[in-house]
């Protein structure tokens, strides 16, 4: 939402987020805090990684050493699997099966690109380099949306719809922002171009359809209404895809 890194309020909750919930062995982040201080071993989960590092770098701590360790989280542990018959094994693939398994977490996966996206490309270690590439092909493989194995089939219904924010859920609008600002350009993201253009309605504007209003302590907008933050977000999209600039 544009928050100022620099606010007091917002140094304060950074620094709650990184004594509470990053794992102090790993540099993950998890999603409840250990008995003794840190993230809960158990609780690191791809998608709030991804999140957490996303926000921390945007708000300035992407020098900070604690910060690193989570970028290096997720260069050493994300995966980007579909339909293996050997799931991985050991920690942390064998905590959560549904981030894992056979299958890899198409909303991990977009996380922890998102994070990625925000290291300057002079900046990116080979490491984050690597892994940036394999989860760019992973959701090009799709074709953002769709079943790898069949290209006809939808895989999930709720990514066409669209929303903001998004917390650990994703939408078409999402990928292809985050590719965008990776610097692809394919075509297996017309699908996906083409259903964002098709959702725009005669007054050039696109729709809340997808929301988490009634969780938070204010709520955005309306859902089924009109959204400025989601027509910011297609015609950004939009505005990459046809003028080859990053968003």
């Amino acid at each position: 939402m544009g928050a100022d890194g620099q606010d007091e309020r917002i140094r304060k909750t950074r620094e709650f987020i990184l004594d509470r919930s990053q794992d102090r062995e790993s540099g993950g982040l998890a999603y409840r805090s250990g008995k003794d201080g840190g993230g809960n071993y158990d609780g690191i989960i791809p998608c709030l990684t991804g999140n957490m590092v996303w926000s921390l770098i945007r708000f300035g701590y992407q020098n900070d050493a604690r910060l690193q360790r989570g970028i290096d989280w997720i260069t050493r542990y994300q995966r980007f699997d579909y339909a293996i018959s050997e799931v991985p094994q050991g920690w942390p693939y064998t905590r959560r099966d549904n981030y894992w398994g056979s299958h890899t977490c198409h909303m991990g996966v977009t996380k922890v690109l998102k994070a990625l996206a925000e290291i300057s490309p002079e900046q990116r270690s080979s490491d984050v380099a690597g892994t940036i590439e394999q989860g760019a092909e992973y959701m090009l493989k799709h074709h953002i949306f769709k079943r790898s194995h069949d290209l006809d089939q939808i895989a999930n219904l709720r990514w066409q719809r669209f929303g903001f924010t998004l917390l650990w859920r994703m939408d078409i609008l999402e990928v292809l922002w985050v590719l965008f600002r990776l610097e692809y350009r394919d075509e297996r993201m017309q699908n996906a171009l083409e259903l964002v253009a098709s959702k725009q309605d005669m007054q050039g504007r696109w729709f809340m359809e997808n929301t988490f209003n009634g969780r938070f302590l204010v709520n955005i907008e309306q859902k089924g209404k009109p959204s400025k933050w989601v027509t910011l977000n297609a015609l950004r999209v939009l505005k990459a895809a046809s003028a080859g600039l990053k968003t």
